[in-house]
């Protein structure tokens, strides 16, 4: 068992744990690199003895007695290249999402787990939080009866620093599509079977930018159920919440649904309206999980394999949404 994990950050591309080591006492800073210097440079050097700041990747997993590295990588879409470069230097991986870009690129990053046995997982801890992690045990207990359809709803706002290309974050379906598409797997428990999807850059005020403004996800589930996404860059500033999410499910003995960034729920079961979701104890810690999967062999909340499918459903989506842009056919009279 590993007492502390050396861990490395590289890039400041997305949520990177830099600001929260101290949350994390089974941590400690070897060293960070991939641009973000005032960041990941100077302040951490300064907080922590003994890290240091690399000019390359290939430099920081260099590091001696290196465990563990984040990647924020500068451009998601050369994150899979990334992950495969420290899984097979013998370091584990801890990435923002998506962490990649292409269903190749997640296949490969897959096998490279295979072939290294490193350990590596996705910044996936979206339902780990409450109310959702209590209404996926609510589901998970048969509350509902069967699944039969699932309205998701992630909205951010819009802002100068959104990249205008999507190789820099991998764009709107991908990076925040991929939230609402773990809502319906890993919340309503009931896995994606088939997707389709449109996009829009309408309402950006930057013109010719490859940023999307707004998306619709429509999804054939595996137990022939359905479900629709809305995912989008449109989330007033005075609504009050950075994200603006609402999970709404609906089964064969009733409904449950978080609405408002998750701050009200409500469970209706055939007559009785049961009120707001009690809470019954906190859910688990992604990152605290991810620490202990690799100090100690502690067993994930779910497998490698439902942890990435998300990823690979808002790829399919993506790939689906670019091809309808393509089809000038669509269009209707």
């Amino acid at each position: 068992m590993k007492e502390i994990i050396n861990v490395g950050l590289y890039g400041t591309n997305g949520h990177q744990i830099h600001k929260h080591l101290a949350q994390y006492p089974g941590l400690k800073l070897a060293g960070g690199a991939g641009g973000g210097a005032e960041e990941v440079g100077d302040e951490l050097l300064a907080e922590h003895s003994g890290a240091v700041i690399c000019e390359t990747l290939s430099e920081l997993l260099a590091v001696p007695d290196l465990h563990m590295v984040v990647l924020c990588s500068p451009r998601r879409c050369d994150q899979a290249d990334d992950t495969i470069q420290a899984l097979e230097a013998g370091v584990a991986v801890y990435a923002e999402k998506p962490c990649a870009t292409t269903e190749e690129a997640l296949d490969q990053i897959l096998q490279a787990v295979e072939a290294t046995g490193m350990v590596f997982h996705e910044m996936a801890g979206t339902v780990f939080s409450q109310p959702y992690h209590e209404m996926r045990k609510r589901v998970a207990e048969g509350v509902l009866g069967e699944v039969v359809q699932v309205f998701v709803q992630k909205s951010y706002p819009f802002h100068e620093r959104r990249p205008q290309d999507e190789v820099v974050d991998g764009g709107l379906i991908a990076q925040s599509g991929v939230h609402a598409v773990r809502y319906i797997e890993q919340v309503a428990g009931v896995r994606v079977d088939s997707i389709d999807a449109w996009e829009t850059g309408l309402g950006n005020p930057q013109a010719g930018s490859d940023l999307k403004m707004a998306a619709s996800m429509m999804a054939r589930l595996e137990n022939g159920g359905v479900a629709s996404v809305i995912a989008n860059y449109l989330n007033p500033i005075g609504f009050g919440s950075w994200g603006n999410e609402t999970v709404r499910i609906f089964g064969t003995r009733g409904m449950m649904e978080a609405v408002d960034g998750g701050t009200r729920t409500r469970l209706v079961l055939g007559e009785e309206d049961m009120g707001s979701i009690e809470i019954s104890g906190s859910a688990p810690d992604w990152l605290t999980c991810v620490i202990g999967h690799i100090r100690e062999g502690r067993p994930m909340p779910i497998s490698l394999e439902e942890e990435l499918h998300p990823t690979r459903v808002v790829l399919r989506a993506n790939v689906a949404a670019k091809r309808r842009g393509q089809d000038q056919g669509d269009s209707l009279p």
